[in-house]
């Protein structure tokens, strides 16, 4: 048998956050040099794992299964807590911080009050948390009883079975989050020469994530593809990676790191199938979409890519904007494989001069497990 002594043995806690689940820990279980977390996160998750599957470790084989939190104390006067997001790539050994997760932000203002780093009494709960990988603030709101972040409600996210207790979410100033400016290129729109494939429209969007978008029908599809179609796909993944590359490119990244920008595909409203089998047809959405995150489709649209389609629906010009519907309300309806997803946003100016006051957005979390994490001395 191997000693114990091979393996390192870190307090932790595994929660879901939104259609996410990661570990949690607090910085001050982690070494000081932080150049070793990524070895550590990556041995704690089980990566690189060339099965895909992370059954040597924690995570779950797909990228909303393998994500790592880091929460420690507030960098700056207007923060309660700073929160670190790591995403783990599963066939790799690979820790990318260069953008955020919003599921689990939806997690961190729960976990900040049931550790004590922020008290609460019962009722409404605000903790400000300052994202360091993308240096903007997020707003978390949610029930408190008996001094611990409530978990029992009656709010339905879909992709997520049963109900929970409601985790607002305010991103404050949401634009450029990884580049700096919300149209990187100052265009709503860019004809981008994709290597193997030819010009194609683009909208390059960094809103609480870096995305770009392409229409559904130019690529061959109709933009409500399950997740498994979309795997057994492969041309369709090969060219909307080489569009997200080029879209990275033309935002500035150098090099284009592999989780972000997110890339998507939009459509007008479209009935579709959502995995649970509920039937939804074109009154339900005011637009379709479909994301990849690390060559992986998404199950449900993930957060941050949500608010990005949400704000983006709000600029003149955009593709998302050209899919949606002529009279979007408040709530932005977004069909996703695993249902409607609602944010809200509001954008000031317009073309080059667009700026993101806000974007809102509800989520559920809960605490599944907390303890000690190994990870194998590599």
């Amino acid at each position: 048998m191997t000693p114990m002594t091979a393996q390192k043995r870190l307090p932790a806690a595994f929660m879901r956050g939104g259609t996410s689940n990661a570990l949690i820990f607090h910085a001050r279980d982690l070494p000081a040099d932080r150049e070793t977390w990524p070895e550590l996160f990556c041995a704690a998750m089980g990566s690189p794992d060339p099965n895909g599957r992370q059954l040597n470790g924690m995570g779950g084989g797909i990228s909303s299964l393998s994500k790592v939190c880091v929460i420690g104390p507030p960098t700056r006067p207007d923060a309660d807590i700073d929160y670190t997001f790591f995403q783990i790539a599963v066939d790799r050994a690979e820790a990318d911080i260069s953008g955020n997760c919003g599921n689990m932000s939806s997690a961190m203002g729960p976990f900040a009050v049931d550790e004590g780093l922020v008290s609460a009494g019962d009722g409404e709960a605000v903790v400000r948390i300052h994202n360091t990988n993308t240096a903007r603030m997020i707003h978390a709101r949610f029930p408190v009883e008996d001094g611990r972040a409530a978990v029992n409600g009656d709010f339905s996210l879909p992709g997520v079975a049963g109900t929970g207790a409601p985790v607002r979410l305010d991103f404050l100033e949401p634009g450029g989050a990884s580049t700096g400016s919300l149209l990187p290129t100052g265009r709503p729109v860019d004809r981008l020469d994709i290597p193997g494939s030819g010009a194609l429209d683009v909208s390059i969007v960094d809103a609480a994530n870096l995305c770009c978008f392409v229409r559904a029908a130019d690529i061959g599809l109709a933009g409500v593809e399950t997740p498994a179609m979309l795997e057994g796909d492969a041309d369709a993944l090969a060219l909307l990676d080489a569009v997200r590359r080029a879209a990275g490119e033309a935002a500035g990244l150098d090099p284009v790191p592999g989780s972000i920008p997110k890339v998507g595909m939009v459509a007008p409203p479209t009935a579709f199938e959502t995995l649970s089998g509920e039937r939804l047809g074109p009154a339900d959405m005011d637009f379709s979409a479909r994301m990849i995150s690390v060559g992986r489709p998404h199950r449900a649209v993930p957060l941050t890519a949500a608010l990005c389609l949400g704000v983006a629906a709000r600029i003149d010009g955009t593709l998302v904007q050209e899919a949606s519907r002529a009279s979007v309300g408040n709530d932005i309806r977004i069909g996703h494989p695993s249902g409607i997803a609602l944010v809200a946003a509001e954008v000031s100016g317009s073309g080059a001069r667009s700026h993101a006051e806000r974007a809102v957005v509800y989520r559920t979390a809960r605490r599944l497990m907390d303890g000690f994490v190994y990870a194998p001395r590599r």
